[in-house]
């Protein structure tokens, strides 16, 4: 079911009504919490089962499949042709220009101690300008020199923004220094609430929260109530952090896709007086330049979309192809890792035809057909495969086997090998839930984490994305990325929750693998609005066991492990107010609109 899901639906000669859980008919056994509840010992269903259902003449067997209901593509060829910017040499060298300076400026400051709290200020201008990948190392040296100078103890302007810029680099600093914000009754000073930049900052920094720090709850809690008030008072008298303050309530920067951070942020940084003039030249013309790569990448991709010919062969399935090389991007914009963008795109792609196919389209006997195929990893499984899921198992057998081929004198053998079986993990997953409705089974709330955790999906996209990373992935990196990390665990949770609340309602008009809201509401018999509240507040928690785990890895690279970082944000991208805006593709086209076909004006 994945990020990108749907729900499981029966085709209408098999439907049935769910039992409430635990009510069984007999023969049935409900699935166990762990994972020894498993497709593999249904493997005799498989091939001659197939054998025997495709020899019954038409008269014999009818299916009746559902009717395909997902919206066409909304950009059809728009970008399968490529013209490449003539002036893209001169940009590059415009580029290292101002790089340079920029380094420069860094260096200098950092040698000033009067300079540190400006030079924090000027780190964040870098990373809300999306300017990361251009100067990992220097933000890497001066956040390493500000920890080893001031440990817990900073003493200079901002520590709210110190707070923040140092947990997301990883620096484990104490949220004691917020102590300093309290009065004696343990409440927070009043004189905040006149600090209206002030209160932005400690607003942003309580997202880096971890389970336990009571303060940053506190502090989310009230800087949230006073920045509400704030952004609806028509006569508040500075427009400019009162564009800020409505930003960071649509989504704050910790959950925040740095791409879209900076599509907002460059345009306001510009109209600032303070700003730096060559980091926003920089930002302008990296875009442009990126955007070009983007462009040329998103082409070629498009010409290899177009040999599935998605509306003939594949109509019940989602044509989504623009909107998937939008998670890509999200998930790792530096301009190094295009093989990961373009490897990352062709699975997902590939996957949603398979969760689509699991959710809205399979029998229950052609299902079986498809986990066992993907059981057995080889190509020689389409002989057993019905017609229509035979190109999306050659499509995405090619996909594993172009990027085998061409990382390997790169020592990642085990990571594609644990690439491909955290695949199966998913798709046994898949399984699990075509089982659970073709049975008519209500699962518990228990049982559901179990099955939809599972297919959640974030273990197999942060793997496939790891293998197109070239070397930013380190040997120490590759051990930890075969091993299943609880930071995955968090994506998928995150991920899981996120899809239920947003297709809660669309799923209940047909059959399908109940949510988690749904399980939720029948197990406690509460209302619908208490368990999205209720998820709500697992996702807050998840999201703290995540900046604990970032936390945790001190020598895996930073950007390998902003790839789980960004998967989570891009989440709460995907489904922001509760809707499915990668289904309902509309709710991302201005976004792609932006980065992908409008260049920025210098």
């Amino acid at each position: 079911m994945m990020i990108l899901a749907s729900s499981t639906v029966i085709p209408s000669n098999q439907r049935f009504s769910f039992r409430p859980a635990g009510q069984m008919h007999d023969g049935f056994n409900p699935p166990p919490t762990d994972s020894s509840w498993s497709v593999r010992s249904d493997h005799k269903y498989s091939v001659s089962n197939y054998q025997r259902i495709t020899n019954m003449s038409s008269e014999e067997v009818q299916v009746i499949r559902p009717p395909a209901n997902f919206s066409p593509s909304i950009w059809e060829d728009q970008f399968v042709f490529y013209h490449q910017r003539g002036e893209e040499a001169e940009m590059e060298r415009i580029i290292g220009d101002l790089k340079e300076k920029v380094r420069k400026d860094l260096i200098v400051a950092l040698d000033a101690p009067v300079e540190h709290s400006n030079l924090l200020k000027t780190i964040d201008a870098i990373q809300r300008l999306n300017l990361t990948y251009s100067f990992e190392e220097e933000i890497t040296q001066v956040l390493q020199y500000i920890y080893d100078r001031y440990g817990d103890k900073w003493n200079g302007c901002n520590p709210a923004l110190w707070f923040r810029l140092m947990r997301q680099q990883g620096f484990n600093v104490s949220c004691d220094i917020f102590d300093d914000y309290m009065d004696e009754n343990g409440g927070f000073k009043e004189s905040l609430v006149k600090d209206v930049q002030g209160m932005l900052e400690l607003y942003e920094a309580a997202f880096m929260r971890l389970e336990g720090e009571i303060v940053l709850d506190d502090a989310l809690a009230f800087t949230r109530s006073h920045l509400e008030i704030i952004a609806k008072d028509a006569l508040f008298s500075n427009p400019t952090i009162s564009i800020q303050i409505k930003e960071a309530l649509k989504l704050p920067l910790q959950k925040k896709l740095p791409i879209l951070e900076a599509l907002f942020y460059i345009p306001f940084y510009e109209q600032q007086e303070s700003h730096d003039k060559n980091l926003l030249k920089l930002a302008k013309y990296g875009f442009n330049l990126i955007q070009s790569l983007h462009k040329k990448e998103l082409s070629q991709l498009s010409m290899w979309w177009k040999g599935f010919d998605v509306p003939k062969n594949l109509p019940y399935a989602r044509d989504r192809l623009v909107e998937t090389f939008f998670w890509a991007v999200a998930v790792c914009y530096d301009p190094k890792f295009s093989q990961a963008r373009i490897f990352l795109t062709k699975v997902i792609v590939l996957i949603t035809f398979v969760d689509d196919t699991y959710d809205a389209y399979g029998t229950y006997e052609e299902l079986k057909i498809f986990t066992e195929a993907f059981e057995r990893w080889s190509i020689t499984c389409l002989d057993i495969l019905p017609g229509y899921m035979k190109l999306i198992y050659k499509g995405l057998m090619d996909a594993y086997k172009e990027m085998e081929e061409s990382i390997e004198n790169e020592g990642k053998e085990d990571l594609i090998n644990c690439a491909k079986e955290f695949t199966k993990d998913f798709i046994r997953g898949l399984m699990l839930e075509a089982k659970c409705v073709n049975e008519g089974y209500m699962p518990t709330v228990e049982e559901h984490a179990a099955i939809g955790f599972k297919t959640g999906g974030g273990d197999w996209l942060i793997a496939s994305c790891f293998l197109g990373m070239g070397d930013a992935l380190s040997k120490e990196a590759i051990k930890w990325g075969v091993t299943k990390q609880p930071i995955f665990d968090c994506v998928s949770i995150i991920a899981r929750i996120q899809n239920d609340i947003a297709g809660h309602k669309k799923e209940q008009q047909r059959n399908h693998f109940p949510s988690s809201v749904e399980c939720y509401m029948r197990q406690y018999d509460v209302t619908e609005e208490y368990a999205c509240e209720m998820l709500h507040k697992k996702v807050e928690d998840v999201w703290k066991e995540l900046n604990r785990e970032s936390l945790m890895y001190k020598d895996i690279p930073r950007p390998v492990l902003m790839v789980a970082v960004n998967f989570a944000r891009l989440v709460e991208t995907l489904y922001r107010n509760d809707k499915d805006n990668f289904t309902h593709a509309e709710g991302l086209k201005d976004q792609i609109k932006s980065l992908f076909i409008d260049a920025m004006s210098i």
